[in-house]
């Protein structure tokens, strides 16, 4: 059984950071990994994903902003996210995208003064 366990979510004024994690549980190889968030009444969107090898895609929103970064020998994957703004408020999501499809149960981000 393969579970993406999400955390570090949390309340944090604009201009701070957050950072969050995806630990992925289970003897399993997992190429891509991203990170998707969905705000109220909004459609989830991709935020950023990252290959075996540490390349990188970011959405052009959070470019500057976020970094996605993965430690393979512990099956986990950050994104690191710096000056937060009220927009970036959302459910944050980890997805395994290959070459198996998972997802975790999100963590709450929101930025509020």
């Amino acid at each position: 059984q393969v579970q993406l366990v999400e955390s570090g979510g949390g309340l944090v004024q604009p201009g701070g950071s957050l950072r969050l994690s995806c630990s992925v549980s289970g003897t399993i190889f997992i190429n891509i990994m991203g990170w998707y968030r969905q705000a109220p009444g909004k459609e989830r969107e991709k935020v950023a994903s990252i290959n075996y090898g540490g390349s990188t895609n970011y959405a052009d929103s959070i470019k500057g902003r976020f970094t996605i970064s993965r430690d393979n020998a512990k099956n986990t994957v950050y994104l690191q996210m710096n000056s937060l703004k009220p927009e970036d408020t959302a459910v944050y999501y980890c997805k395994s995208e290959s070459p198996y499809v998972y997802w975790g149960q999100g963590t709450q981000v929101t930025v509020s003064s």
